[in-house]
């Protein structure tokens, strides 16, 4: 078994000379909480699938957007969404709320007569 880091991925352990992935190092704070999970908890990421998209639509996303999402993603997890769309000016964005990843990104033209399937909820950012 190999370890293969692919986009998106976050990964803050050290590999061994024998190639075993030692478990992720504690913080010491009251939740007891590793540093990884603390980082994926705040961060938005994006699969291979999405960054490709969002290249080949010439979508980009500046900080303020990126704010904006975390904060949607942050709502959409505390009311118990799985799978969501968000809706930005000029683009849709369907986000894995758990794990917290666009999976893949449209533009304008992309979603005129497009059909969003496998989404349990829907949120429009301005």
């Amino acid at each position: 078994m190999t370890d293969r880091m692919t986009v998106g991925q976050l990964y803050t352990g050290k590999i061994s000379p024998a190639g075993v992935r030692p478990k992720t190092e504690r913080l010491s704070n009251a939740n007891d909480t590793s540093f990884e999970e603390i980082l994926q908890s705040n961060f938005v990421r994006f699969s291979q699938h999405a960054e490709m998209r969002l290249r080949q639509r010439g979508i980009q996303m500046d900080p303020e957007q990126l704010s904006k999402l975390e904060t949607a993603i942050d709502k959409a997890a505390a009311k118990g969404a799985k799978e969501s769309l968000v809706l930005l000016p000029d683009t849709a964005l369907i986000v894995n709320i758990k794990n917290r990843m666009v999976v893949t990104a449209m533009d304008q033209s992309s979603m005129k007569e497009h059909v969003f399937t496998q989404i349990d909820s829907a949120i429009v950012l301005t």
